[in-house]
Order: structure tokens, then C-alpha cells, then sequence
């Protein structure tokens, strides 16, 4: 499979991208989470193939792209990223997938730009998660709790497994990988703006506040919803409430995945991507009761 890694400055910071496969081919743009990272897309790439051109990249304050001195990280602002990577990339229309905060900047995307996404997929996000779910408050106290430091690899590996026990270990060491950076004693620090992060996530700015409920029916493509079966953050309830807001919205549950779906069960969740991308299998809506 082939593989393109570059930068790209864009909206004033140095942007890592990576793409998997034929560049001329089909593109689908994938954002990640919180504190994720375009890596974490690497099997769903390979997964996909043949056939498109996956493109993601570490957003504003993450992995290898430039934390913002101002710690602007907001969904606005990582919209205005997208929409600059995808016009100097001269994509004029695309597939669109996002995961947890990257799901959210994704509808937030396509209910403004309505011709420029072909088809979404929204992994475990939507109005309500963000604010008053369990995993909200979870990853509330994760990013208030968070050490600055590691003395030694084992103890972040130690540290990564407590937050993700149900994950295979490969996928926490790709994590770490991609989200740990050695300092000179020895130790390890954080790839991303852990502070800045998460002065935005505990104390947000409520003027930047963006209505995804608006947003949610404001999407006017085919959209697939993927729950993980025993998520603690996008909760059934708020999955029917999407279905009503916007018929356009299809909805799935993959059982035993929790918020991760795609690192809980990476195979099913490529099928189910793959099959609603490429309509080669069918796909029912479901609303829960």
C-alpha cells in the first residue's frame, strides 16, 4: 500500500498529513480524537484498499503538527484547518470520517460545506456526548489527571492500559508511539499540548460554543452513525435523537466496542465502513427505542 507522509502550513501552523494508496484515487478524509492522531487511522486505511485515497492528519496541537501558542482548539477552528488542507489539496468533493471530537468537527464540516461531502460517517459523537454523557466526564477527569511526564516507557505503557484496558496491546503502543516524545533524562513527555488542550476542554470559552444539534440537521448526505455497544460516551437515547433530527442519518451498533470502536473492533468496524462507502452491502437504519 502506498504511503505519502508531508507537511503542509496551513492557517499560520505546520500540519503533519499522511495518506495511504493510490492518490488518484477516491478520497476519504478521516479526523481523529481528542488526543488522537492521523496514525491511529492506519488499519482502517489498509482495510479499505483498493480502490481510495485516505487522507489524515494530526489536527492543530497533536503528534507532529504545531501546538497553537494561543491554544485555540475549538470546533470553528478546526473546521477553518479542514477547510484549508481540503482546498490546497484541491478536493472538491470527498468522503468524510471522524471519530469522538473528530466526529464532531466533521458534521460541524459537512452541514457547511453540503457539496463538498459525498457521504459521512460519524464514529461515536453527537449533540449531548460532549456535554453530559459519562464519558464526557471521564475524559474530563483523564485530561485533569494526566501526568506532564513518565519516567520510563513501562510506566506510560502502565498508565495507557489503565485508560484503555480493552484494546489490544498493539494499539496502545501505537498510541504511544505516535503520542509520546523522549525527553533528555531519560523520561518521556507528551506529543501533544496536553495544557493547552486541556485548559480549552475544562475551562472552554462559552462564546465559541457550536450548535451540533443545528449542524446535525443541517447535513444533507448520506450519513452512517456508529455507536460502540457499550460506549460510556454517545449514549442510544442520543443516537435516536440524531435519527429524528435528520432522516438522512443511518445508524449502527457494533457490539462490544466502546468508545474506540475502531481499535475494539477494528475488522467489523472497517466492514461496516467499507459497506456504506461502497453500498456493496446493504446497511439498515436503526433508531433505538
Amino acid at each position: 500500500m502506498e504511503r505519502h507522509d508531508y507537511t503542509l502550513a496551513l492557517s499560520g501552523l505546520n500540519f503533519h498529513v499522511t495518506e495511504w494508496g493510490n492518490r488518484q484515487a477516491w478520497p476519504i478524509v478521516m479526523l481523529h480524537g481528542i488526543r488522537g492522531f492521523g496514525e491511529t487511522f492506519a488499519g482502517l486505511a489498509a482495510a479499505l484498499q483498493p480502490g481510495c485515497r485516505i487522507i489524515a492528519f494530526d489536527q492543530r496541537g497533536r503528534g507532529a503538527t504545531d501546538w497553537d501558542p494561543s491554544h485555540n482548539y475549538y470546533t470553528d477552528t478546526y473546521v477553518a484547518d479542514l477547510e484549508a488542507l481540503v482546498d490546497r489539496l484541491g478536493l472538491e468533493q470527498f468522503d468524510l470520517l471522524g471519530h469522538s471530537m473528530g466526529g464532531i468537527n466533521a458534521i460541524a464540516f459537512a452541514a457547511r460545506h453540503p457539496a463538498r461531502v459525498h457521504r459521512l460517517v460519524v464514529e461515536d459523537a453527537g449533540p449531548g456526548a460532549f456535554e453530559r454523557s459519562e464519558g464526557a466526564a471521564r475524559i474530563r477527569k483523564e485530561l485533569a489527571t494526566t501526568p506532564g511526564r513518565f519516567d520510563s516507557w513501562a510506566l506510560a505503557s502502565d498508565f495507557m492500559r489503565a485508560l484503555r484496558p480493552t484494546v489490544t496491546e498493539e494499539a496502545r503502543q501505537q498510541r504511544l508511539d505516535s503520542m509520546l516524545k523522549p525527553l533528555g533524562d531519560g523520561g518521556f513527555t507528551w506529543r501533544y499540548d496536553h495544557v493547552g488542550i486541556a485548559a480549552t476542554r475544562l475551562n472552554p470559552d462559552p462564546t465559541r460554543t457550536v450548535d451540533l444539534a443545528g449542524c446535525v440537521r443541517a447535513i444533507s448526505c448520506e450519513t452512517l452513525l456508529v455507536r460502540g455497544g457499550r460506549s460510556d460516551y454517545l449514549q442510544p437515547d442520543m443516537v435516536a435523537n440524531m435519527c429524528v433530527l435528520n432522516p438522512r442519518i443511518g445508524a449502527v451498533e457494533i457490539a462490544d466496542a466502546g468508545h474506540y470502536i475502531h481499535d475494539d473492533q477494528p475488522a467489523l468496524f472497517a466492514a461496516t465502513v467499507k459497506g456504506f462507502l461502497t453500498r456493496d452491502v446493504e446497511w439498515a437504519k436503526e433508531t433505538s427505542q
